[in-house]
């Protein structure tokens, strides 16, 4: 089988514990407007590559991945769940960690089989909740947001742990409710084993202008880290009284 590749990353930091090997997945059915990688848009585009092969290339660099594993993020790495499966198969047999960075889209509450397959062979989910109202979820990525949250109660319910990132974009996801909405939300799965809240960057505009693709958000400023220290603040307050209510 092969998977269509976009890149591979052999020293990632920020993409689940420790150093990881990072494959990028090509495809997204999502167009968030913040998006920092537009040119993994675009399906069945990119470089073919075998399981086998990217399981070789962890190998020629696992000395250097201090408490890693590998990670798949895209893209959506959904999109291409039979190459996951035969990917993360050959990954347990050597017992390397295992980690999806997801938006949950392409999850089906009526039909997920191969996903059950799938979340056996999966240490970890990097779960990426871009907003929890569905309008503005759906104004800020093109599609809504029910499924994903269904994705989130789903691997909860089956004890997969999940770390949730948000991104903090000025006007767009800064707003306390909704925040505070976010956490309450969260307070509900039980398999939670962290937060972050990323501060909006504007370094993707030059990737845009060299695609010759609209930059989305215009002149909307990044985030500082004490905005987005403030928003995870709020969101945890959510999750506390979530987890207060459940006490009652």
């Amino acid at each position: 089988m092969l998977g269509y590749i976009h890149s591979t990353d052999s020293f990632g930091t920020v993409d689940g514990p420790g150093i990881r090997f990072v494959i990028f997945m090509q495809g997204c059915p999502m167009r968030c407007l913040y998006c920092h990688n537009p040119d993994t848009w675009e399906p069945c585009i990119g470089e073919q590559r075998t399981a086998q092969s990217l399981i070789d290339e962890y190998e020629s660099v696992k000395e250097f991945l201090k408490g890693g594993g590998i990670t798949v993020t895209g893209g959506e790495p959904l999109l291409q769940i039979d190459f996951l499966i035969e990917l993360f198969t050959l990954a347990k047999k050597k017992s390397i960690h295992t980690c999806i960075d997801t938006c949950g889209i392409t999850f089906d509450p009526k039909h997920h089989e191969k996903l059950d397959k799938l979340i056996t062979l999966t240490d970890l989910v990097m779960l990426d909740i871009k907003h929890i109202d569905n309008s503005r979820h759906k104004a800020l990525t093109g599609k809504e947001n029910i499924n994903i949250l269904a994705f989130a109660k789903y691997l909860a319910a089956n004890n997969i742990p999940i770390w949730v990132r948000h991104v903090l974009v000025p006007f767009v996801t800064d707003d306390e409710h909704f925040l505070h909405e976010l956490g309450f939300f969260l307070g509900g799965l039980k398999t939670l084993k962290a937060l972050d809240v990323l501060p909006y960057h504007t370094m993707a505009r030059a990737k845009y202008e060299k695609l010759g693709i609209p930059y989305p958000l215009g002149n909307i400023p990044a985030a500082a880290k004490e905005q987005a220290a403030h928003a995870r603040d709020i969101i945890m307050q959510g999750l506390k009284d979530r987890l207060r209510n459940n006490e009652k």
